[in-house]
């Protein structure tokens, strides 16, 4: 039986605070029952009611793991200090994000990560006059919504592209998303908190639909 969201616990902000000064087993242990309660279980719930609207054509919605992986990372933190969840068809295709840790309420969609032959996918559409223009509209909405744009880019413009290309800015990137954040408040408490997610994926859903139709997942294997 599925259980209907009803926001998230009136712990979960404290519990991260707490983390982000603690992040070591014995907090995570001594607190594990409120992550359960108050974080982990509204983030089920909450992605659960989604799927059925925004999982067409990108896939299953899932929590992402607590765990930080630490094997290659100078920062030996074994917990993430938020918990994120995702409905995508796979990483860099397109994503509908939403977390929820110490700064309260991020929602998010696009490419956060863009493996070889995605980005290589990215930048042909990018430099055609057609699909370049309409991601360049659809950012341009997303900034006058009040999104933020974002992602990892180039110092420099791309081999193989003219350093007066009209788009030259999005070519460089090698990632591109867009969020927003909503400071803790009482609708993060509330049923309200997923109207409020609704509402932004619905926002950033033409984004989503140019990242799948255009980069799509990534068919390399996964290290």
């Amino acid at each position: 039986m599925r259980v209907a969201f009803t926001g998230f616990g009136e712990y979960a902000v404290d519990f991260f605070d707490g983390l982000v000064v603690d992040n070591s087993k014995s907090y995570w242990q001594d607190n594990l029952a409120t992550y359960r309660a108050d974080v982990r279980a509204p983030m089920e719930a909450l992605l659960a009611e989604l799927v059925p609207e925004f999982g067409p054509g990108f896939g299953e919605g899932k929590v992402f793991r607590p765990y930080r992986d630490v094997r290659f990372a100078r920062d030996k933190s074994p917990y993430k200090t938020h918990c994120g969840a995702v409905i995508e068809q796979g990483r860099g295709g397109g994503a509908y994000y939403v977390e929820v840790g110490p700064a309260g309420l991020r929602a998010g969609g696009g490419c956060f990560h863009l493996a070889a032959d995605q980005l290589a996918r990215f930048r042909r559409a990018v430099d055609t006059d057609v699909h370049g223009a309409e991601l360049v509209k659809i950012l341009a909405a997303l900034r006058r919504s009040g999104w933020e744009i974002a992602g990892d880019m180039l110092k420099t413009r791309p081999r193989g592209f003219a350093a007066d290309h009209p788009r030259l800015d999005l070519l460089r990137h090698r990632s591109l998303y867009a969020f927003r954040v909503w400071e803790p408040d009482d609708t993060l408490h509330e049923r309200a908190c997923l109207d409020r997610v609704r509402a932004a994926w619905r926002q950033v859903r033409r984004f989503n639909e140019w990242a799948r139709d255009h980069v799509g997942a990534s068919e390399q294997a996964r290290r």
